[in-house]
């Protein structure tokens, strides 16, 4: 599983160049989760490296995830002007 969350994870950074607001959001969440992944894979294995890797991908989940918020409320102030 862990594997699978972090090729999600790759390929949606990808193509984060040309994204929507739901785009950014969708791939926040999944560096969250691969985040979340290798947390637990460091601390179940001790590694400290690995875990630290981990705190970093949900933190930069967390940013993806405002800057898709973010795009959405610019998008629905320019839709109603």
């Amino acid at each position: 599983m862990a594997v699978w969350s972090i090729d999600v994870a790759s390929q949606m950074q990808s193509k984060e160049c040309d994204m929507s607001s739901t785009g950014d959001k969708i791939s926040g969440l999944a560096n969250q989760a691969a985040g979340k992944v290798k947390q637990a894979a460091g601390k179940a294995t001790g590694s400290e490296k690995l875990r630290a890797e981990g705190v970093a991908q949900e933190v930069k989940g967390h940013a993806q995830e405002t800057k898709g918020d973010a795009k959405g409320a610019v998008k629905k102030a320019i839709d109603r002007a």
